[in-house]
């Protein structure tokens, strides 16, 4: 039994390691360790209870509970949690003090990631490239708007934040923690982990629930019936986003020093011979890293 609940726990701190950087995928993760399927059936259970409960069947609620696999669950949710507590100080002093090489080493994550969601695709149709063509530019031109990170961020978008980063980290291929940087909530949400603000990760948390709760079922509905479009839309959404994480010239966009200076995130510039080398070199370690875990996923895969 404690090996058993000792290896969920490994599994939910590389999820947890995984969402934590705009990047990788905790469900590209979950595919890799063999477990996605069981993840987002177990979701869907729980969401399902959550909708009994709602329609005030009280009797209906609990037993759907009580049928939850909380031996797969708890230990996975310790793990996740144990991740993102345990590295969000890390990040974010990395985000103040070294904010080009840390956009390198997103954008090395999300270009790998990239085309690891296109060789998640089934079949590669003319649409498919349409779709995800229409998505990168629409998506980059939007992010041309974005001034950076949103400065001193209310309840209501701490849980519209966590609504809509809980659904991206159920799907492979894109992360939450990147949702939350095109939000501009990212540095927002790791300082409130690295703080322990409790009333600002209450909301995250609570968005998280009604998140999972509206979206599983129709996420699992629709990755059933269009995989392939859903997959080209969230490969069209990286390829636009990576506006976002272009290292130069202030990388992904933080505060600065002086809090009340907003860093730009979205600003294009070309660097000096002498600002690349950090940049470059974690971005190619980073997808390397990437390009492994999706080998290994593959051999996995080949192996059941």
């Amino acid at each position: 039994m404690i090996p058993k609940v000792l290896a969920q726990v490994a599994r939910g701190f590389v999820m947890g390691a995984a969402d934590v950087v705009p990047g990788v995928s905790g469900g590209t993760i979950a595919l890799v360790l063999g477990i996605y399927q069981k993840l987002i059936d177990t979701i869907r259970d729980g969401a399902r209870a959550l909708g009994t409960l709602a329609r005030g069947d009280l009797r209906g609620f609990w037993r759907r509970v009580v049928a939850l696999d909380f031996l797969f669950l708890l230990p996975l949710l310790f793990g996740i949690f144990l991740a993102i507590a345990s590295l969000a100080h890390l990040i974010e002093t990395q985000l103040h003090d070294n904010p080009e090489e840390m956009a390198g080493l997103f954008f090395g994550l999300v270009v790998a990631s990239v085309f690891v969601a296109w060789g998640m695709l089934r079949m590669r149709m003319f649409t498919h490239v349409v779709v995800m063509t229409v998505v990168a530019v629409v998506v980059f031109l939007l992010l041309g708007f974005q001034s950076g990170p949103v400065l001193d961020p209310s309840p209501i978008v701490f849980l519209g934040a966590g609504s809509l980063a809980i659904c991206a980290m159920i799907l492979p291929g894109i992360s939450g923690s990147f949702i939350l940087l095109m939000m501009g909530m990212y540095a927002a949400v790791i300082g409130a982990v690295d703080d322990r603000a409790f009333a600002d990760l209450t909301f995250v948390a609570i968005g998280a629930v009604i998140g999972l709760a509206l979206f599983s079922s129709a996420l699992g509905w629709v990755l059933e019936r269009a995989f392939d479009l859903v997959m080209a839309a969230l490969i069209g959404l990286m390829l636009g986003s990576l506006r976002v994480l272009w290292p130069w010239p202030n990388g992904v966009g933080v505060i600065s020093e002086d809090e009340t200076e907003v860093i730009d995130g979205t600003g294009l510039e070309w660097p000096a011979n002498d600002q690349i080398a950090g940049p470059v070199v974690l971005a190619l370690l980073a997808a390397m890293v990437v390009m492994a875990i999706a080998r290994i996923g593959e051999r996995h895969s080949n192996a059941q």
